[in-house]
């Protein structure tokens, strides 16, 4: 084998090596990463708050003023 291509075996060996991890690493965050949180965007109808409230809740006590609020459609 010439020089020239073991220089290209190796360049590429090594690409394909960092593409293969970076691949993998991808894989790896999206599996055992935090999961985003499926909440529900609230509005207070007396003080005009916004703020988030789990999604399984139907209302919603308002933390400014405590009155309860239905969640907001968008």
């Amino acid at each position: 084998m010439s020089a020239p291509w073991l220089i290209v075996i190796y360049v590429a060996g090594l690409l394909g090596t960092l593409s293969g991890w970076g691949i993998y690493a991808e894989l790896r965050r999206r599996r055992f990463g935090p999961a985003h949180p499926e909440d529900r965007v609230f509005r207070c109808t007396k003080c005009g708050f916004v703020y988030t409230d789990d999604a399984d809740v139907d209302r919603s006590r308002c933390s400014q003023c405590g009155k309860m609020n239905v969640p907001m459609e968008f």
